[in-house]
């Protein structure tokens, strides 16, 4: 029992130095100072290098064109349309402008460039062209698009355009390239475009690259055409005697369903052709009406013609005639237009005969339908159309 004693006052007196211990120890910690290092303080803003920018940048965005020039802002698929950009520096010293194009509804790859730099002295204004042009997969309809702006030390500025993507009804394209026989015939034709176009070509040897392009865009507005076929012929060479190129192609744009009267016959009969870059456009409607453009630049060795002519009847009549044998290289261009407009002078009491007033005319006549059968009745309006139209 004493010697459990003893322990116990041991283990007593070992717990008390302890705790004496620790009392020392912490009493030591407190009474030295931990100070944390200090953080500077952030300002809620960041001061402006211009507190007071001066000026502003001016932007405007315009189609290229007559002013007067009716529905310039329509476009189709895959066909361009130039802008111009303009920015205006109204501030009092000179700056290099940021400009940047926002798509919105439109996509990127439409746009001949997203971003350009501009030094724009003060009081200039600098231009740059901006061409935009739809894919083939773009969907027809109305698109905008905005220009923006921007340099230091003055406002910047921003501005939006609108044009509209009209459908092609039809399409048709072929690429040919290879040594052989080959054969494409194609037939179009429409009461409202006033168009009718044949095309047969048959060759025998070797050619790159044979494209045959045609397109109708149905009641065509602004530039658009009515009617274009496109044509190229990329290096075709008889491989064997008796191999040759052969063509017979022709455009007709009918008077009487409200076209140009004008008719382009082509023909060819070809051992050698570097190459024929060809164009035939139709516009019945839109702001480059009555007119039927043919262009060709050929590079050949065998037989070429070309017969080409217009008949408005009672009002024009010309004609083109050519005709090749040999080696030749030709670049033809053929335009003809109908501007004519039958007008009736004015007899009522009602006229002004100032200058620059417009001379009233009677009313359009109208032709009364003889007819039973459907097809004759729709002959019958459509010279009512050309009535109204004249």
């Amino acid at each position: 029992m004493k010697e459990l004693f003893l322990i116990f006052i041991l283990m007593a007196l070992q717990a008390s130095a302890t705790v004496s211990d620790q009392g020392i120890s912490s009493s030591g910690v407190s009474g030295s100072i931990w100070t944390s290092p200090s953080t500077p303080s952030i300002p809620s803003y960041l001061p402006s290098p211009c507190p007071d920018p001066s000026g502003s940048l001016l932007v405007t965005i315009s189609l290229t064109g007559s002013k007067e020039e009716p529905d310039k802002q329509y476009t189709t698929q895959g066909k361009p349309l130039d802008f111009i950009v303009s920015v205006k520096n109204t501030g009092s010293s000179e700056v290099e402008a940021e400009v940047c194009v926002k798509p919105e509804g439109c996509s990127l790859d439409w746009f001949s460039w997203t971003s350009t730099s501009m030094t724009i002295p003060a009081g200039v204004s600098r231009s740059q062209e901006l061409q935009v042009q739809p894919d083939m997969n773009a969907v027809a309809g109305k698109y905008s698009f905005g220009v923006e702006a921007s340099a230091k030390c003055i406002n910047s500025g921003s501005s939006e355009a609108t044009f509209v993507v009209q459908a092609i009804d039809y399409a048709s394209e072929t690429t040919v390239s290879g040594t052989g026989q080959f054969q494409i015939n194609k037939n179009l034709r429409s009461m409202n475009s006033g168009i009718k176009s044949t095309k047969n070509v048959l060759f025998s040897g070797s050619v790159d690259a044979l494209v045959k392009n045609e397109y109708l865009v149905d009641e065509a507005r602004g530039r658009n055409a009515n009617f274009q076929e496109k044509d190229q012929v990329d290096n075709y060479n008889a491989v064997v005697p008796g191999d040759a190129l052969l063509g017979s192609e022709s455009f007709k744009s009918s008077a009487v369903f409200g076209g140009v009267g004008a008719k382009v016959l082509e023909s060819y009969d070809v051992q050698q052709m570097e190459f024929k870059n060809q164009d035939f456009t139709l516009h019945q409607t839109g702001s480059q009406k009555k007119m039927a453009e043919f262009k060709t630049a050929d590079n050949f060795t065998g037989y070429y013609l070309i017969d080409a002519k217009q008949t408005i009847p009672g009002q024009k009549n010309l004609k083109e005639y050519e005709e090749y044998v040999g080696s030749f290289e030709i670049n033809r261009r053929i335009l003809f237009r109908d501007a004519t407009k039958t007008k009736t002078p004015c007899l009522g009491i009602d006229c002004s005969n100032e200058p620059g007033t417009s001379i009233k005319t009677q009313s359009t006549p109208t032709f009364a339908s003889p007819c039973i059968s459907s097809s004759c009745n729709d002959f019958t309006s459509k010279l009512n159309e050309l009535a109204k139209s004249a």
